[in-house]
């Protein structure tokens, strides 16, 4: 075996290791696990460190499952949960199975019991929806967060489990493409919303 050979697989194992103890452990020291970082409307935003990290199931009182402790969708089912009462008729599934693609744009979403809207389909997210991104290379199973602020040509949202480095406000633009207004990230693959029509206006907590 060549010399380059040897230090190709050297660096591919060591980027392998990387990944594997940046995802599992935490390596952010300022913070411990389960710490509060946010609150939005009342609801509070943990600490989860790496972002493979998990603690356990967490359940309602009710035995509601609202996913595992202190990852993304624990936060977004336990938000609607508090918030609205609100229980996905499948309580189970990754990040990016909260959106369906067999659902089309301004349809109730069964599965979770919500309208479901396509990113770039024409509407805009709402303040409180349930905001889904597509996996990408550093995190297979997608990511969700709820929309705490829309601007005139942003969004902001509040996420739980965006690194141990990560913050939990993101912001991202609105942007106008062929008269539809979509937000310009190509991971967003949509939102969803409670089928009333007049939802209760977010107070924005930073």
């Amino acid at each position: 075996m060549s010399r380059i050979a040897k230090i190709s697989i050297f660096l591919v194992a060591l980027s392998v290791l990387g990944y594997f103890v940046a995802t599992r452990w935490n390596v952010n020291p300022a913070h411990s696990l389960g710490e509060k970082l946010d609150e939005f409307n009342g609801v509070i935003v943990h600490y989860n460190g790496a972002i493979n990290s998990t603690s356990g199931r967490a359940t309602t009182s009710d035995g509601y499952n609202l996913g595992l402790r202190y990852q993304c969708v624990e936060f977004v089912k336990r938000y609607y949960y508090e918030r609205f009462q609100h229980k996905m008729p499948n309580s189970m599934g990754h990040a990016k199975e909260c959106f369906s693609f067999a659902v089309a744009d301004g349809e109730l979403n069964k599965e979770r019991m919500l309208i479901q809207y396509r990113n770039g389909a024409g509407s805009s997210p709402a303040t409180e929806d349930l905001i889904v991104f597509a996996p990408w290379v550093l995190n297979r199973f997608g990511h969700v967060a709820i929309v705490s602020e829309v601007g005139p040509d942003f969004i902001e949202v509040v996420q739980q489990n965006a690194g141990p480095f990560g913050s939990t406000r993101e912001r991202f633009p609105l942007e106008q493409r062929d008269g539809r207004v979509r937000v310009g990230n190509d991971r967003v693959l949509g939102w969803l919303r409670r089928q009333q029509s007049n939802p209760p206006v977010a107070q924005v907590t930073h």
